[in-house]
């Protein structure tokens, strides 16, 4: 059977850029979509010529806000990836949208290009938080816009975002049991963090407070796990939560650590070609990486040969955020050792002793409490 390969579409335009986001995304401007149809199509081409014998999986059309897309451009999309690569029968396609109005009753006809997998960006189910992380739709749009993707996908998730300042445990508890009520077979729930390069990261550095205090976020996270595990949706990775078989298969791919491809500005890829791993990413700017692609059939800002030991530092960093952990055989297939051989024993030990990481025969993982730790486990098993 062809090596799998997963495909990921970036769309870099918002109607308005949310604070807390550091995706490459941008606001303003028209928007020539006949342009950006012929060049996703010639930067596919690009890597269908690199990794023919392949067997796409899943496709991802991510942003920005790929819901502002035109439906004909997601098809054109499909369409070219159908007709250079073999695509699996259970292939997943999965597009991201904003709940507003606008973008909602665009679902039939996304479903109609050949997406399967709704994400929403919900982000709060209250008018005032939304107000807060800078959303532009309100709770009763989220609600229709759920109602709609329950009614055109056979899948669809949303994300929220919680430890947020002022947030208690009690309102988080009932925000979460609502969501419940609203959802699916998947919800990412991630807490508010502070990122470089964003309206937050200025606040912050002022002085303004915006996210919740150690202690209750702690409790918001542990409070997530079991109200989560109880309604028979159990966290697979740190912030997603599915019933059994309904795991994003396409992000699964990146924990994993197989192969992907980026397209579209600052899409990055990890494939493996003729016995050696390749990072790539794409120019950042939409005319730059429009501009490289009309000249050159990809808009490629560079493509680094990686080094074992770098590839399985990102395949650590990536298969421990699963809760199954980093399954044994298959870092053998990539990798030719076990992961023990990679890891410092003194330091593995170490963190075997405090429950933070445990193994068995076929799994190596972080045990919850190292999942709550997460970034103090990997920051010192690898430097």
């Amino acid at each position: 059977m062809p090596m799998s390969l997963a495909l990921y579409i970036h769309w870099p335009f918002c109607q308005s850029k949310c604070p807390y986001c550091d995706f490459n995304s941008f606001v303003g401007g028209a928007v020539d979509h006949a342009a950006w149809r012929g060049a996703y199509v010639r930067e596919l081409e690009h890597y269908a010529a690199l990794l023919p014998d392949r067997r796409v999986t899943s496709v991802f059309f991510g942003g920005g806000t790929p819901s502002l897309m035109a439906a004909e451009t997601v098809a054109t999309v499909l369409d070219t990836v159908a007709r250079l690569w073999v695509v699996d029968a259970n292939v997943e396609i999965t597009l991201e949208a904003n709940p507003g109005s606008s973008e909602a009753d665009k679902f039939a006809a996304f479903r109609a290009a050949g997406v399967n997998r709704l994400s929403l960006g919900v982000q709060a189910l209250n008018d005032n938080d939304l107000r807060f992380l800078g959303r532009a739709h309100s709770t009763v749009e989220a609600r229709r816009a759920m109602d709609l993707a329950r009614r055109h996908f056979p899948r669809f998730s949303f994300d929220l975002i919680y430890a947020r300042h002022g947030q208690s445990v009690t309102a988080w508890e009932e925000e979460l049991r609502e969501a419940l009520t609203l959802a699916g077979t998947h919800l990412s729930l991630y807490q508010l963090t502070i990122e470089p390069n964003t309206a937050f990261h200025t606040r912050a550095a002022r002085g303004e407070a915006l996210t919740a205090e150690e202690t209750p976020a702690i409790a918001m996270y542990e409070l997530t796990q079991q109200i989560m595990g109880a309604a028979g949706l159990p966290a697979y990775e740190v912030s997603n939560h599915a019933k059994t078989g309904d795991e994003s298969r396409h992000n699964m791919t990146y924990w994993r650590y197989d192969d992907y491809v980026g397209i579209g500005p600052g899409a990055h890829g990890r494939y493996v070609l003729d016995g050696q791993r390749y990072a790539t990413d794409n120019h950042r700017a939409p005319d730059v990486w429009l501009r490289e692609v009309a000249a050159a059939g990809t808009g490629l800002r560079q493509r680094e040969s990686l080094t074992a030991d770098a590839a399985m530092r990102e395949a650590l960093m990536m298969g421990l955020r699963l809760v199954g952990g980093i399954d044994r055989q298959n870092w053998r297939d990539k990798f030719g050792a076990d992961i023990t051989a990679f890891l410092p024993p003194e330091k593995l030990q170490r963190l075997l002793d405090e429950h933070y990481l445990e193994q068995t025969a076929s799994a190596l993982r972080a045990t919850p409490a190292g999942l709550q730790r997460l970034n103090a486990v990997l920051g010192y098993v690898m430097n």
